[in-house]
């Protein structure tokens, strides 16, 4: 990904406000074998380019004074409450240095999924960014997972995905944390004593109301015990 920069001639503080009430970024170039340079960027391109995944997390071909060297993202500074990019570094990059870099994740296929499919679960994405160790040729824009094999009860840990040829993944703490984990979602399932009792119900309670109840008929009268005959 390319971008131009320019030369910056004044600094200081008072310098870089007027730079930035015209349109421009100040920034500054370190790393290497050359000195430091200081830069300044048009405002409105680099806002739209800190809006690329790639910007961020690529190594990138600045064009300045007619040269042309390729540099990494390290820092932007924001306004606090304004869109306002006040300062941005770059570090220029050796093509036989390793570098440490974050790396997006990109996840696809979870819908396809047993665990989303067929067993009422969601992918919880734990993990969206890794840092890796590689040489600036090495370095990929994303690394795409597929989770289109999770099951239910299981787990996507970082020793479960395969990384580009001469990357290497860096753990700080966890040596193979979780990158994704399968949630089960509330109500999704209906429980196998629920559906016994609801199929097992009396016939008699889904009766219509309003019928009367048939009254039991009064038991029979005994007849009156009859006087003894006269002798």
């Amino acid at each position: 990904m390319k971008f131009v920069a320019f030369e910056r001639a004044k600094q200081g503080t008072g310098a870089s406000r007027r730079l930035r009430i015209s349109g421009r970024t100040p920034g500054i170039v370190y790393g290497g074998t050359a000195e430091p340079q200081k830069i300044e960027l048009d405002h409105n391109a680099l806002w739209h380019a800190l809006k690329k995944e790639a910007f961020h997390s690529s190594v990138l071909e600045m064009e300045l004074a007619g040269g042309s060297s390729q540099v990494l993202l390290r820092d932007v500074q924001m306004h606090p409450f304004k869109q306002l990019i006040q300062h941005i570094d770059f570090q220029r990059v050796d093509a036989n240095t390793k570098l440490h870099m974050k790396v997006p994740l990109h996840f696809s296929g979870d819908e396809n999924s047993p665990a989303v499919k067929t067993e009422g679960c969601i992918a919880n994405h734990v993990i969206t960014e890794i840092e890796v160790l590689c040489l600036p040729a090495d370095l990929p824009e994303f690394i795409a997972v597929d989770l289109s094999g999770l099951k239910k009860g299981h787990s996507l840990h970082l020793a479960d995905i395969t990384l580009p040829k001469g990357v290497t993944a860096v753990t700080r703490g966890k040596n193979n944390p979780v990158l994704v984990s399968v949630v089960a979602v509330a109500g999704a399932e209906v429980p196998a004593a629920d559906t016994a009792s609801a199929a097992g119900a009396p016939a008699a309670a889904k009766a219509p109301a309003g019928k009367a109840a048939v009254k039991a008929a009064p038991a029979a009268k005994a007849p009156p015990a009859k006087a003894p005959a006269k002798k």
